[in-house]
């Protein structure tokens, strides 16, 4: 996925921008002892630095400078080192990356986008913490949409580092005007639900629950509960995953949810034009996929909605288990050239610790934390709106972790591929036979 903003409000109140971030640093090291065997688990080495530096560039917008001032002090001192935070602005940040880390003084920690990993690594510019997870985790289950597609070739590249994920919204006068006044456990609850107001409100214009065709990381989630996978890695090897029976079902699945709720003029869209959230405030819909940031977005449209006439939850799958959500989100690498390894795997994991992650990357930034374990931590101090995007990330997908990925998201063919089935312009194998064949080229170019 592409660098992108979310948006989460903490649970103290807080609003912040929840990003698909890249960073990176430059400094030296002693060395240190790694603590373990030549292969296989080993701890992060103790090592000391007291005249060294770690330069790490963090993202405009991305972690709050209290949470990076609390782990530069834990950092200095456990190792007498010094922190140099280069702040980076999103414009070329990607050409910027792949320019330092191809270079000699390269950076040594850097914060990337989950779906960004699979093209540095890739290249080269990573270092494999493969064995390095069980010592990092600390004790503590990874999100599976942060540490997926930071694992090629089943080696880890780079260490979660908070997420966003997506859940519905639902407008609650628009639901209890039909006399729906609780949010579905099950998939036939939604459909019922959603029956009783699509009958309530039949203006052609009007969505019971907007699913644009184009919107395709919506569309995925059907296709996940299936069993189905956008792509597989066998010895090297990818191969299109939409012609599987699993997948067809998903697709079959969405297709008769978006033809039935979604209105017509919508099946060739995707969420910005019209603008989704624009839409919501409009009262067009009653109800949609999105991140956190869009609640913010449609009470600033509408400021007679308020934001507790928004409710939320995780979307119920047919499976009878929650969907799986796509996920964005923020993972820490280190650099390949870099000569402050050990300094820097010591910050990266004070970073993804559990204190920081619940106390400031939850308690202070307000981003969903790195684990299945964070998220349960953060629950008695959740909003009831928050808790359907964090509990939604629990049940994470992402996308290949391929350093090609970026072609398939950049063509637009994903789009292409889900609006042709909603339009009814392609059946849903036929589109299948094209896109996969064209993720079998892209893929293993």
């Amino acid at each position: 996925m592409s660098p992108r903003r979310f948006y989460t409000a903490a649970a103290f109140g807080l609003t912040a921008a929840l990003a698909l971030s890249a960073c990176a640093s430059s400094g030296s090291s002693d060395g240190g002892s790694d603590g373990g065997s030549a292969t296989g688990p080993k701890t992060v080495p103790t090592v000391t630095g007291s005249d060294k530096t770690l330069t790490v560039w963090a993202m405009n917008g991305d972690y709050t400078a209290d949470t990076l001032n609390a782990i530069n002090a834990e950092f200095t001192k456990q190792t007498g080192a010094k922190v140099d935070v280069q702040m980076q602005d999103w414009d070329g940040i990607t050409t910027k990356i792949s320019t330092a880390l191809s270079t000699s003084g390269t950076p040594d920690v850097l914060d990337l986008g989950n779906t960004q990993v699979a093209s540095f690594a890739a290249n080269g510019g990573l270092v494999d913490v493969t064995d390095y997870k069980a010592d990092l985790a600390q004790g503590r289950t990874w999100l599976g949409g942060l540490e997926e597609p930071a694992t090629v070739d089943g080696k880890l590249y780079a260490i979660p580092g908070f997420a966003g994920a997506r859940t519905v919204i639902y407008n609650k006068k628009i639901w209890a005007d039909a006399g729906v006044t609780a949010a579905p456990t099950t998939y036939d609850e939604l459909t019922a639900d959603l029956d009783k107001i699509k009958a309530k409100n039949t203006a052609g214009d009007f969505s019971a629950f907007y699913m644009p065709g184009q919107y395709w990381a919506a569309g995925m989630q059907w296709v996940w509960d299936a069993g189905g996978e956008i792509a597989t890695d066998e010895g090297g090897k990818w191969t299109g995953g939409f012609e599987s029976t699993e997948a067809q079902k998903g697709l079959n699945d969405w297709k008769t949810f978006t033809n039935a709720y979604s209105d017509k003029a919508s099946q060739a869209l995707y969420t910005d034009k019209p603008d989704f959230n624009q839409l919501f405030a409009d009262g067009k819909t009653s109800a949609m996929l999105t991140t956190t940031g869009s609640i913010k977005m449609i009470t600033d449209a509408n400021p007679k909605l308020k934001a507790d006439d928004i409710g939320t939850f995780a979307l119920p799958g047919i499976s009878g288990k929650t969907q799986p959500a796509m996920l964005g989100g923020s993972d820490w690498g280190i650099a390949a050239k870099s000569d402050a390894t050990d300094l820097a795997l010591i910050w990266s994991k004070i970073a993804v610790s559990p204190d920081f992650q619940d106390q400031y990357v939850y308690g202070k930034d307000g981003w969903i934390p790195n684990s299945t374990e964070g998220i349960e931590a953060a629950q008695s101090t959740l909003s009831d709106q928050l808790k359907g995007f964090f509990n939604a990330a629990t049940i994470s997908k992402a996308t290949p972790a391929s350093p090609n990925w970026a072609t398939i998201e950049g063509d637009q063919s994903f789009q292409d591929f889900f609006a042709s089935i909603a339009t009814g312009s392609k059946t849903p194998e036929a589109a299948a036979k094209d896109f996969d064949a064209h993720i079998d080229e892209t893929l293993n170019q």
